[in-house]
């Protein structure tokens, strides 16, 4: 599950990422110019793209779901926390704006949430440690 969730976030993020990039080419001259360099908070669309673009959620989302994967592949299991926090940004983007991919965003989180808590029934503890007794003069 941990390893799905993982491999959701990624393509959402990178595909966001990579079809933004490619509607937003036209603006690129702008971007690379400097030309939104106190004109941030503009109405334009360089800024809109932008924005939506290399400052969006697409490459945070992307380093996310390549995190969750890289801790499952090593056996770490990710921080509930992550999947929670996921959860109610994803919510609250399939309510604010659809159509999105949101939907798909609270599934890989809920998938992510089994998983850690699935991760966390199937690990015993680790035996306590006791010291042996030294042996005197043997």
């Amino acid at each position: 599950m941990i390893k799905w969730a993982g491999r959701v976030l990624a393509i959402i993020g990178g595909g966001h990422l990579a079809l933004g990039l490619l509607f937003s080419r036209a603006s690129f001259g702008d971007w690379l110019s400097l030309r939104l360099w106190g004109h941030w908070r503009d109405d334009t669309p360089a800024v809109h793209d932008f924005w939506g673009n290399p400052a969006g959620f697409g490459l945070p989302l992307l380093l996310v779901g390549l995190l969750v994967l890289w801790m499952d592949r090593r056996g770490l299991t990710p921080p509930a926390f992550l999947a929670w926090t996921m959860l109610v940004w994803a919510v609250a983007c399939a309510v604010i704006a659809e159509p999105t991919p949101a939907p798909l965003l609270v599934a890989a989180a809920i998938l992510l949430l089994c998983g850690i808590r699935r991760a966390a029934t199937h690990t015993t503890p680790a035996p306590e440690h006791k010291p042996t007794p030294e042996l005197n003069g043997l």
